[in-house]
């Protein structure tokens, strides 16, 4: 297992939605700070679409890349076939061998049969570029949604980008997830959190902790997972909560992404 930075460990850095930096990490940024974590894997997802470089700088990215020894991979947030089928040249030109697309809450009402039709001949580019699409369960599509998809459509160069938290949102427990897309599964993205009771007995909220400091049962799940590629990336993320501000937040995120990487380093060694 190759443990890799995922762009969501610097999501308040990055900036979302109304929550933007005056000066914003930047693809080349991340590339930096993969190196000086000391790992040699990076997967940009939908919040540094690299859509957005140009020809130029794409290339430039992937040459700079290469010689730092650090292999990219890409996601794109849409399950939309101009979309995949552009990410698929990006894939091209950065050497990327896996291709992260999400479903979500609009692509569940829609048939699997429909859903798979539409995947099929981006599968089939996919596989002739070198490439792997990786379905990541994603909030709202439920797993055996996504199992019925994957056997309908029953490509190689088509799989699961496991996250290990996000389906309790579909009101999955992790448990649950991990066992019916393990047999899938050619990507890992690896959080931890925890479950925390309001103190007026109103409920509970899940939020993010660093790794091996919450909930997750790292050990368990890697077993889970002991029969995919040897070399298989092991993208870190974390839900690190926005708190009182975004100053707060984008201050956080870097020690709490060294304390992931320590833990994950530990949890990863000699599998």
């Amino acid at each position: 297992m190759r443990l890799g930075l995922g762009s969501y460990a610097y999501r308040w850095n990055i900036g979302i939605k109304d929550q933007m930096p005056e000066t914003p990490m930047t693809p080349f940024d991340v590339l930096d700070a993969a190196e000086a974590l000391g790992l040699d894997l990076i997967q940009y997802a939908d919040n540094m679409p690299l859509e957005n470089l140009s020809a130029e700088e794409l290339a430039r990215l992937a040459a700079l890349a290469r010689e730092k020894g650090i292999t990219l991979e890409v996601g794109t947030q849409c399950f939309n076939a101009k979309q995949v089928a552009e990410y698929i040249e990006i894939c091209k030109v950065i050497s990327s061998k896996i291709l992260r697309v999400a479903l979500d809450a609009e692509d569940a009402k829609q048939p699997v049969a429909a859903l798979a039709d539409q995947l099929r001949p981006l599968v089939e580019d996919a596989k002739a570029a070198g490439v792997r699409i990786a379905i990541e369960n994603h909030f709202n599509y439920p797993s055996p949604l996504m199992v019925e998809l994957l056997d309908a459509v029953d490509s190689d160069a088509l799989g699961v980008c496991l996250d290990v938290a996000n389906s309790i949102c579909a009101k999955e427990w992790p448990e649950e997830t991990i066992t019916m897309l393990a047999p899938y599964t050619i990507n890992l993205h690896l959080k931890d959190y925890v479950i925390e009771p309001d103190p007026y007995g109103v409920g509970f909220r899940i939020r993010g902790v660093p790794l091996g400091e919450g909930r997750a049962d790292i050990p368990w799940i890697l077993d889970e997972l002991a029969h995919c590629d040897k070399d298989m990336s092991v993208i870190v993320e974390h839900w690190l909560p926005l708190g009182n501000s975004l100053d707060e937040a984008m201050a956080q995120e870097q020690p709490w992404l060294e304390r992931t990487v320590a833990a994950g380093r530990k949890f990863i060694e000699g599998r």
